[in-house]
């Protein structure tokens, strides 16, 4: 598998994102290994939040989040996916499947960092690939925070304003990473941060793991993810500890999981399923701090 490794210069100068990065090896399902990246911060003995975030974005997006959940004696493990942020980028997009993206992150956070009773806060691919491994693994995990994402079969088509971005993710000669994620905000994006989101890709060639995710998001009932996900699904409608669905009020693309996880996962019954106004598909960005103390107080529950 080749791989290309962002140098460490381009995240120098990350003035809101200043917490240092620690790095593992992970089997990368091909005989060799890929280093992963990920960030930790709040206290050792305190409850663990694991966020996950998803395309294109890195770590970074949860920078606000972090800042509130310290606070709040919340100790926080933020990795990059392979392909994103600090971890290393697998260089061709046949590297990159649902199932290989699911076991590097399972390998960091279960086998090198052996996270135990673990709240879950995944949006876009964080939670597709985070209610994989709540399923797969439940005893790991004590709560859910599902934030503008979803786990699809593809028995359901996607909303067509999906497919216009995964038109446009596979038709760009030069993938514009900082303006797609700026597209998907309600408020906007400062220069210095659409530049964060543009660090980790100094050359096109990795930029392979934004450019292939959209394709793997399954959309045909025979997709290679769909036994895997509708697996997860029978698991996830009888599972019974907590999960919180705090959505935003302008995703277009995610906004329709919301009634259907709070109606078929039974840990959603009962609970305060807060909206974050004002926000787009990467309510990180648009609102943070409000969901760090969205994540903060279910934690504190």
């Amino acid at each position: 598998m080749e791989t290309y490794r962002t140098p460490d210069e381009r995240f120098a100068g990350l003035e809101s994102f200043s917490w240092p990065p620690s790095y593992a090896d992970v089997p990368d399902q091909d005989g060799g290994t890929l280093r992963m990246a990920w960030v930790e911060a709040g206290p050792a003995d305190g409850p663990v939040a694991l966020l996950l975030h998803g395309e294109p974005t890195w770590s970074y997006l949860y920078r606000d989040v972090i800042r509130v959940l310290v606070d709040a004696g919340v100790r926080v493990v933020a990795p990059d996916l392979v392909g994103f942020g600090r971890s290393d980028k697998p260089l061709a997009t046949s590297d990159h499947s649902f199932a290989r993206h699911v076991e590097w992150v399972r390998s960091l956070v279960l086998d090198e960092l052996d996270l135990r009773d673990v709240t879950l806060v995944g949006q876009d691919w964080g939670g597709l690939i985070g209610l994989r491994l709540v399923a797969e693994h439940p005893d790991r995990f004590a709560a859910v925070v599902a934030a503008n994402t979803g786990l699809p079969t593809g028995d359901f088509d996607m909303p067509e304003i999906w497919w216009q971005f995964r038109r446009a993710v596979e038709s760009a000669p030069t993938l514009d990473i900082g303006r797609f994620v700026e597209a998907g905000c309600l408020r906007g994006l400062a220069e210095a941060d659409r530049l964060a989101y543009d660090a980790p890709y100094p050359v096109e060639e990795a930029k392979a793991g934004p450019r292939v995710m959209p394709t793997l998001v399954p959309t045909r009932p025979d997709d290679p993810a769909t036994e895997a996900n509708r697996a997860a699904w029978e698991v996830l409608t009888a599972w019974d500890k907590p999960f919180l669905t705090p959505f935003s009020d302008g995703d277009p693309i995610t906004g329709a999981m919301a009634p259907i996880l709070r109606k078929l996962v039974p840990g959603a019954a009962g609970l305060e399923h807060p909206t974050i106004e004002g926000a787009g598909h990467f309510l990180q960005e648009d609102s943070g701090e409000e969901l760090g103390r969205v994540v903060a107080a279910f934690m504190g529950r």
